[in-house]
């Protein structure tokens, strides 16, 4: 058996695959030179392939139509694109050219589609699916865009307590407001609760439409909608839960005529190790026909299908390219790789949920390979990356320090959350702003003294980190 690094790879796996390749000896990703960006730009630096996410789309897009044809279903497909797993302007800007909808989680997403408007990259006809706590600031943004002719704006109940705040801004606004039901899910057995916080509890959603939304001539319930944390999978669980959703569904539909939409929530896996198999195509056919099927049934129409995909629109797109900067063998067994940045901070999903990337060298593909561990340059323990699913051992070539070219590396498919849990540029997750900061001391007296140190971040501070605000020198 041959020891290069290639050899172990190409004897692994099937290579080249989509997304990468080997030119020369060096890696591309989608087709491009990563040594020419590494000679261009040097390292480190976050990379985001545009043109993937309009792939995603389209792919996703193209099977639900299918299996829609396949099943003859009379309802329709909408893909919403979930801005909180990256809320960079070219990033959403490049889901919308493919003409998606948007589901947003906090007020601020809603200054994001005001610009988003104002610039004309969508329309009052795009559909917008409000999740995420209703504070007084965000249902106020959701009226005015209903106001603005945003009439597919859909406001997602995460509580029964969120319909007197509804109710409330409803009565001010000359309109209807539509509105949707989001199910409380079982979590799965592992988890350390039993029940979703996020949503409404399954046997309390009858009652609660007829007594609170029932003849209310203010709001409309026109979606269900559930979520299952762990993605869409074909295991028992997920389709456990997937039945129990369709059965409220469908209770539902046949006491209210306005409800049209089935909002499947979770999303689907994006490739994490070059093994990686997931069938697509089997898992959308086995989702529309099932709810054909109970519709069919239970003598209800089959609803509209709405899927929430942002980890899937845009996690293939992004990479991080690092320079080894140092080889140590700390003892006889353990060889560390130190790289030129934090990986707390570049791939804080690592460390925070063991989340896995695919982990490939850029160069020196032929020389053998050794098992080694990645260490970022902090001085924090948790700053390392040391296991893959080849194994669960990590893998990367093996090199002289006299060689006169480095070893670069880079980590794949992290283009979902990492800028935002790790707080890029002061970004936050889901653009809920970092809270004031209030300074107590005491002065020489010993009486208290505070002060405010920093406000609140603004919209505009957001804003311009995402790339909205044309004036600023990142982004031009």
């Amino acid at each position: 058996m041959k020891n290069t690094y290639f050899d172990l790879i190409d004897q692994s796996y099937y290579f080249p695959q989509e997304g990468f390749d080997l030119k020369k000896g060096v890696l591309s990703f989608n087709g491009m030179s990563l040594k020419y960006l590494i000679d261009k730009y040097e390292t480190p630096f976050k990379l985001m392939y545009l043109p993937k996410i309009g792939e995603q789309i389209k792919k996703a897009r193209n099977l639900f139509n299918r299996a829609i044809n396949k099943n003859n279903y009379s309802g329709s497909y909408n893909y919403c694109y979930c801005t909180k797993c990256c809320h960079f302007s070219h990033v959403v800007k490049s889901a919308l050219k493919e003409k998606v909808h948007l589901e947003t989680s906090s007020s601020f997403d809603i200054d994001l589609i005001f610009r988003l408007f104002e610039e004309g990259e969508l329309t009052t006809n795009t559909i917008v699916v409000h999740n995420g706590y209703k504070t007084k600031d965000y249902l106020q943004k959701i009226v005015q865009l209903n106001e603005m002719g945003f009439k597919n704006s859909i406001i997602v109940l995460d509580s029964k307590s969120e319909i007197y705040r509804v109710k409330k801004v409803a009565a001010k606004f000359d309109g209807i407001l539509k509105i949707g039901i989001r199910i409380a899910i079982d979590e799965e057995p592992q988890s350390a609760y039993h029940t979703s916080r996020l949503g409404i509890r399954p046997a309390e959603i009858l009652d609660f439409y007829k007594q609170d939304i029932h003849g209310d001539g203010k709001i409309s319930l026109k979606m269900v909608h559930f979520f299952v944390d762990s993605g869409i999978k074909d295991s028992v669980y997920y389709w456990n839960e997937f039945n129990k959703a369709m059965n409220i569904f469908i209770e539902l539909r046949t006491l209210c005529n306005d409800i049209k939409a089935l909002n499947l929530g979770g999303g689907f896996p994006i490739r994490n190790n070059l093994g990686f198999e997931y069938d697509y195509e089997y898992i959308i056919n086995e989702i529309v026909k099932n709810i054909k099927e109970k519709c069919q049934a239970a003598n209800v129409p089959e609803p509209d299908i709405f899927t929430e995909f942002g980890k899937y629109t845009v996690g293939e797109s992004g990479a991080i390219i690092f320079e080894v900067l140092e080889q140590k063998k700390q003892n006889e067994s353990e060889t560390w790789y130190m790289v030129n940045n934090s990986l707390m901070n570049t791939i804080p999903d690592a460390w925070s949920i063991l989340e896995k990337f695919i982990l490939l060298p850029i160069n020196k593909w032929n020389n053998e390979y050794t098992k080694v561990n990645i260490g970022g340059i902090s001085c924090d323990h948790s700053d390392y990356y040391n296991s893959e699913d080849f194994n669960q051992q990590l893998f990367l070539p093996s090199y002289d320090d006299q060689e006169k070219e480095p070893l670069y590396i880079g980590f794949f498919h992290t283009g979902a959350y990492q800028d935002s849990i790790s707080g890029y540029g002061g970004i936050k997750h889901c653009l809920i702003p970092a809270p004031k900061l209030i300074i107590v001391d005491k002065d020489d007296t010993g009486n208290f003294v505070d002060f405010v140190y920093r406000n609140e971040q603004t919209v505009d501070e957001m804003l311009s980190i995402l790339g909205y605000l044309k004036n600023t020198k990142d982004h031009g």
